[in-house]
């Protein structure tokens, strides 16, 4: 069966490749939009993307694989829109907990059968200056990011404590994906 990757995320494909799966990428074109919790708004992004990826495919026998993330503190943190906008994120997750929210959907084609599962993990941020802040906006790597940091990068260093897969804050849950793939007959 094909595994198709709905997502242009390079951590996204990074993370599925060391599972070892042979897949294929088809980004989605979808309008993205909050909904009133964290949890419906990943739930909602990640199947509206394997949709609008599954109706490219009909007829085709293949799994669909999407996700989407965000990150919570009070309010739904997603990509932020220019340097400023970083700059607001990163100062309200400085010196505090927060979640990030990952919505993963498997749906096959062609009979759109679909699970979609949230996963959620804490994260602690170490208090942060104005000027840590701005060094690290100025890296560019907050920029295409939810919550405007990446752990896996410089951010890692802000990172106190987590609570829970730090696959998720990556982007993919990696055991999520392992049982949502193997449900849909997938072998790893």
């Amino acid at each position: 069966m094909r595994i198709i990757l709905a997502s242009n995320s390079p951590r996204r494909r990074e993370l599925l490749a060391q599972m070892g799966v042979d897949f294929s990428i088809d980004v989605p074109d979808i309008d993205e939009h909050d909904a009133s919790t964290p949890q419906d708004t990943v739930r909602a992004l990640a199947l509206q993307k394997a949709r609008a990826v599954a109706a490219r495919h009909a007829g085709e026998r293949s799994v669909i694989l999407s996700a989407d993330t965000v990150v919570f503190a009070g309010e739904i943190l997603g990509k932020p829109r220019d340097r400023e906008d970083a700059r607001r994120m990163l100062a309200l997750l400085q010196g505090r907990w927060h979640e990030v929210y990952t919505g993963v959907c498997a749906l096959h084609v062609p009979d759109g059968r679909h699970e979609v599962r949230v996963e959620c993990t804490r994260v602690r941020f170490a208090p942060l200056t104005g000027e840590q802040i701005d060094r690290y906006i100025g890296t560019g790597e907050p920029m295409d990011k939810a919550g405007a940091y990446a752990i896996q990068g410089r951010a890692g260093m802000f990172v106190e404590r987590i609570e829970g897969s730090s696959s998720n804050v990556v982007g993919l849950p990696m055991a999520t994906v392992r049982e949502l793939l193997m449900a849909f007959g997938v072998l790893l």
